[in-house]
């Protein structure tokens, strides 16, 4: 586990392999540890940064909105300070929100870049009253609005099976504090729409949708890459590809990798 301030703000990131780098950016209430299971896998042939984004894991709050060029800019921080040039992004929802920003502030820093359960689209009028009405929710009830969010991921037919990963994707989740949540939340009801970027932007991206994903409309989200360069993944199941489709979803990103491999 390391450690590095920016703006007064104490970020958090784990820095493992050799190689070219991965960059692995967690979803909302999530932290670096969703990625566990993935990293052995890829520090065999690259360097993988974990970054647990604003307000969240051992990330501090910078504000009272973390908009998703606040968090780009924290990710930024890190990588000067490990002295990278260019990385892979791998972003999980929101992470993949923060990967695009990324993206568009610092170009020639992306080598690759893959959206996992994520969309390059900002969000409708419908998704921010939906963040507005989560918000008060949290508020009211905390624990009772965390855990209604995180079983809310996972395709309705594997909520009894992965019953375990369910409870631990939700104690993770607890563990975030209440201005990280709304922080997060605020950022991503303002961000920009990147579609944009999925047709000008000459580096490999690969989109991972699940075709039961309870957050993302499936046919709706697919349409972005028509037409583009970027290589569309289809898993059976939701929003958690990485319990729900954890052995497939591998594959899929050692695939992606080995683009980059030195």
């Amino acid at each position: 586990m390391k450690h590095t301030i920016y703006k007064n703000t104490s970020l958090s990131f784990s820095d493992q392999g050799e190689g070219s780098a991965v960059v692995l950016l967690h979803g909302f209430l999530e932290n670096k540890t969703m990625w566990h299971y993935l990293s052995p896998s890829l520090t065999k042939e690259h360097r993988v940064i974990a970054i647990d984004l604003l307000g969240h894991g051992k990330t501090e709050c910078m504000g009272y909105i973390h908009t998703m060029e606040d968090m780009a800019d924290s990710v930024h921080h890190i990588l000067q300070e490990l002295q990278l040039e260019k990385a892979v992004f791998i972003g999980h929802s929101m992470g993949g929100y923060v990967a695009l920003s990324f993206a568009k502030l610092y170009p020639e820093m992306v080598e690759g870049l893959v959206l996992m359960n994520s969309t390059a689209r900002e969000d409708s009028i419908e998704r921010k009253n939906n963040r507005d009405r989560a918000i008060i929710a949290v508020k009211r009830n905390y624990q009772a609005a965390i855990g209604m969010s995180i079983s809310n991921l996972f395709n309705e037919a594997n909520r009894t099976r992965l019953a375990t990963e369910i409870e631990k994707a939700r104690k993770e989740a607890l563990l975030t504090p209440l201005q990280g949540i709304i922080a997060a939340q605020e950022g991503m009801k303002i961000r920009d729409d990147n579609e944009i970027l999925l047709h000008t932007t000459s580096f490999p991206k690969m989109l991972i949708l699940g075709k039961k994903d309870p957050v993302l409309d499936y046919e709706e989200t697919k349409t972005q890459v028509e037409n583009t360069d970027v290589e569309l993944v289809t898993f059976e199941d939701g929003h958690m590809s990485h319990f729900e489709n954890q052995n497939e979803l591998e594959k899929v990103i050692l695939y992606f990798l080995k683009k980059f491999s030195l």
